[in-house]
């Protein structure tokens, strides 16, 4: 646990108690704060009371009287499309509103640290995709590496959860624009930001409000170190304000769909290679290509994020190929989960946005494409173009008709059910074929989170596997 610091004998209001919620209770107590908690949910209430933590109704009346800030769990709206009830009092009584990211950042250091011979880092990632998978893949590289590391954030344990920091240690965080739109302190180390494409766009009032939460990661830390993907506008923007020139390499670019080979420090992939240059001349390259934990040029853009933070970290390149070698990839993320008579099925239940979908799809051929679910703000775009290699799409989710009529130029059936969409895939693919579960689009209609979406894929593709091989 990080003792949470600078709130000693304060009255600290803590507004959602999941997992980040409750720990975030705990670091406040051990702190010497006093947690004032509240969820709407009465279990969750039991559960922090069960701890001996002071529940009470933060909408009542003078409730805010003697409260030095509001902590927020991610999933609470702060000010889009309107803010939650308890959000709009505490900031009508002056009260500072924050969250658990903001309490790491001004907590993670303390007076410990000056014995140790190197002081720990803390590396952030954010984007729109690909955040998880550069997450775990740093982690999984520095621990293979022999580096102490811990994960957390929107990934694993909650921030104020991890072990306080020990001698060389390296923190690695996933950081959703919901916890970037936040925190009042964002201090990393070395910051990420991955790509941008439409995403959770009511809750920040449309594409800029998107792209500004993504930002304050690098505007309002400075981080050391800035790896920034540069395939989109947005990013080649953000690159060009923190740099000071080509030849600043305090900004490392990378990039997927181009050479990046200027005088600074890049890191690209083509063709399934990767390539590191740094000051015009050529420092590393790793083949992509055979492992098998990185699928598709999606996958390739996390390795270029993760094999600069890396190398910003000192390790070798060698040393980042063997730990890129070793990583088996995420749960429902490109995630191949069986092979049976000659037809791969693959797990992508995380890609729930059209961009996500289209990088998985142009990642495998001869495809049997299972989508459909909640369709986000903004449709399907231009998604059909992505889908050269589809066979033919089963669609899932309550809306299945009209989400299939907008894949002009695919055949698709109206399955509805995964269980469904899964047989008749099955039943229906080659050898050579991929049975691909890719949604572009969320899993509320349905289940209760794309993990849960993944899991039923999963159970569903066994079952078929099963029968068709004649197993009870």
């Amino acid at each position: 646990m990080i003792p949470v610091q600078g709130f000693e004998g304060a009255k600290v209001a803590v507004l959602g108690l999941g997992r980040s919620g409750l720990a975030t209770a705990r670091a406040l107590r051990a702190g010497g704060a006093e947690a004032i908690c509240w969820d709407d949910n009465p279990k969750a209430r039991e559960t922090a009371e069960g701890e001996g933590f002071l529940c009470a109704d933060l909408l009542k009346q003078n409730a805010f009287d003697g409260i030095t800030s509001l902590i927020v769990s991610p999933g609470i709206p702060h000010l889009y499309p309107t803010p939650n009830p308890v959000v709009a009092a505490a900031l009508e009584a002056g009260v500072a509103v924050d969250n658990d990211i903001g309490l790491f950042f001004r907590s993670f250091a303390n007076g410990g640290w000056e014995m140790f011979e190197t002081m720990p880092k803390v590396v952030a990632v954010t984007g729109s995709n690909g955040k998880s998978t550069t997450s775990a893949l740093i982690h999984h590289v520095l621990s293979e590496a022999g580096r102490r590391t811990q994960l957390a954030g929107n990934i694993g344990r909650g921030v104020l959860d991890l072990d306080p920091a020990e001698d060389g240690d390296v923190i690695v965080l996933e950081l959703s624009s919901y916890q970037t739109d936040l925190a009042r302190s964002l201090t990393p180390d070395v910051a990420v930001f991955t790509n941008l494409s439409p995403d959770h766009l009511d809750r920040h009032a449309g594409m800029g409000g998107y792209f500004a939460a993504k930002r304050r990661l690098f505007a309002e830390g400075g981080p050391d170190r800035a790896i920034v993907g540069v395939d989109e506008i947005e990013g080649r923007y953000m690159a060009g304000q923190l740099s000071e020139g080509p030849s600043d390499d305090r900004v490392m670019r990378i990039s997927t769909e181009r050479k990046l080979t200027g005088p600074g420090w890049n890191v690209f992939a083509r063709k399934g290679f990767l390539s590191e240059y740094r000051k015009g001349r050529q420092a590393g390259s790793i083949d992509l290509r055979a492992i098998k934990g990185l699928p598709g040029a999606h996958n390739h853009q996390n390795a270029c994020a993760a094999y600069a933070v890396c190398r910003a970290l000192g390790l070798a390149p060698r040393v980042i190929e063997a730990g890129f070698a070793s990583f088996g990839g995420l749960p429902h993320r490109s995630q191949i989960i069986a092979e049976a008579h000659g037809v791969t099925y693959v797990n992508d239940s995380k890609a729930t946005n059209v961009d996500a979908a289209q990088k998985a799809l142009a990642a495998f051929k001869k495809i049997r494409w299972i989508c459909g679910g909640l369709e986000k703000e903004g449709g399907l775009g231009d998604l059909a173009e992505s889908a050269g290699e589809v066979v033919k799409a089963y669609v899932i989710g309550r809306e299945a008709a009209n989400f299939a009529m907008q894949l002009k130029g695919v055949e698709a059936e109206v399955c509805t059910t995964m269980e469904q969409a899964v047989a008749r895939a099955a039943a229906e693919a080659q050898e050579g074929d991929t049975v691909l579960l890719a949604p572009a689009a969320a899993s509320f209609d349905q289940y209760d989170s794309f993990e849960k979406r993944g899991e039923d894929f999963v159970a569903q593709v066994q079952a078929a596997t099963k029968k068709a091989s004649g197993i009870n």
